[in-house]
This record gives structure tokens, C-alpha cells and sequence, in this order.
């Protein structure tokens, strides 16, 4: 009885064993699969994650490569038919590249890589994701981007906040979203969304970097915890 994951690696990506530590906290030990980007095919799986890091060096744009990798054509199958997906940091970048959640991720309002601590405040818990939080919490994460800054247009916006699409917003450590504390100058602080029917999540920061004490914190466990609760056969 485990929860069955599998983490998409593409030339660049950095963060793959950062994740792989997270979902074994949560899953006795158990390793997920790792998936080259030009397999065709997913074993089966509960949990797809495209994790952080610099696919294809970030040419063209951050995502818009390893979003035509033969195993994106499996990624977004395993979504349409039920499956679950988490992209982070760049794994966002590449769904929104790959039309699987809307909107865009561009360069940091400022203009630099952001390598910092901040917080965020949960928008929602009827998702999978999310369902390990309280609404409002304020969560301690870690930043590593310079291309976090999410952008759609205002009816795109109006919808995804219509239709409860926003799982994360960027805030205070108050958990007050001020232009202050928004770190990259994303529409409306938004920092993580959802599909529509909630079972794809891109997010910018890093929660599988707080997982344990040792590491600085534990704000990003109850992620998994909940994934597991929710998906373990």
C-alpha cells in the first residue's frame, strides 16, 4: 500500500533527488521511478512530477523545449485520463509551456535570480495537494527562479480565481499578499494554480526542499503527506 510516483527528468534538471527524498519521507522508503524525457511510456502511476532545474539550459524558453519531449505526449495522456501531476519551479514552466495549465512564467519583475526563503498562504484544500493545510495557512518555502514571474491575461485571471484554480498565493509571513510581498512580480501573487479539474498543479517554490528538521523545516511535508493519504492504492 504505497503511493506509486514517478519523476520526468530532462537534460538540466537539478531537483529530481531533492523530490525523490521528499516522496520516500512520505512512502516508507519506497523510490519513485525515474523517467528519462525521451521514453514514450509510463509505468503505472499514481503521481506524475516534473521536478526544478534548467531543461535544455533554458534555451527558447524556460519549459518550451522539454515541453515537446516524447514523454510529454504520456504525461499529458496519463492527465487526461485521470492521473495526477505536480509540476515545480521549472516543472511549472514546462506544463504551462505544454498547454497543460494556462498562463505563462516570465522573467522576475526585478530582473534577478531569486535564491531566498518566503512565504505563501493556501488558497485552497479540496485538492490533492493541498489537502494536508488549512486555508489561509502561511507556509515557509524556498525560492530558486529567475523566471517565476506568472502571467495570464485579466480573462484568464478572472477565471482562474472564478473557478478556484488558485492553490497558493505569494504573501507575507502575516499571510497579507502585498505588492511587497510579492517576490516576482506575479499577476495577483499568484504562486501555484491548478487545472480545471484540479489534478495538474504547477508551483513555482519548492516544497520538497522543507521536509524534515534537518533540512531547515517541515512547511512542505504535509504536500506529500496529503498526495499519500489522498492516492495510495
Amino acid at each position: 500500500m504505497s503511493l506509486r510516483a514517478g519523476i520526468v527528468i530532462f537534460p538540466g534538471t537539478n531537483r529530481e533527488r531533492d523530490m525523490a527524498i521528499a516522496l520516500a519521507r512520505v512512502t516508507g522508503g519506497r523510490s519513485p521511478a525515474m523517467i528519462w524525457h525521451k521514453d514514450t511510456d509510463l509505468p503505472p502511476l499514481d503521481l506524475v512530477v516534473l521536478p526544478g532545474g534548467f531543461s535544455h539550459g533554458d534555451y527558447l524558453r524556460c519549459g518550451a523545449m522539454a515541453a515537446q519531449s516524447p514523454i510529454m505526449r504520456a504525461v499529458r495522456d496519463f492527465a487526461a485520463s485521470g492521473g495526477y501531476v505536480l509540476g515545480v519551479c521549472n516543472g511549472f514552466q514546462i506544463l504551462a509551456e505544454a498547454g497543460m495549465l494556462p498562463g505563462a512564467l516570465l522573467r522576475n519583475a526585478g530582473l534577478r535570480f531569486l535564491a531566498q526563503d518566503h512565504h505563501l498562504r493556501v488558497e485552497r484544500t479540496d485538492t490533492v495537494f493541498t489537502r494536508g493545510y488549512a486555508e489561509g495557512e502561511v507556509l515557509r518555502v524556498v525560492l530558486a527562479h529567475g523566471d517565476g514571474n506568472y502571467f495570464a491575461d485579466e480573462a484568464t485571471l478572472d477565471r482562474l480565481e472564478g473557478e478556484g484554480r488558485v492553490a497558493f498565493r505569494y504573501c507575507g509571513p502575516d499571510g497579507a499578499v502585498t505588492p511587497e510581498a510579492n517576490p516576482n512580480g506575479s499577476a495577483r501573487s499568484i504562486a501555484g494554480v491548478t487545472s480545471a479539474n484540479r489534478r495538474v498543479l504547477g508551483l513555482m517554490p519548492h516544497p520538497e526542499d522543507y521536509v524534515d528538521p534537518l533540512m531547515g523545516g517541515e512547511d512542505g511535508l504535509p504536500m506529500f503527506e496529503g498526495l499519500v493519504g489522498a492516492l495510495a492504492a
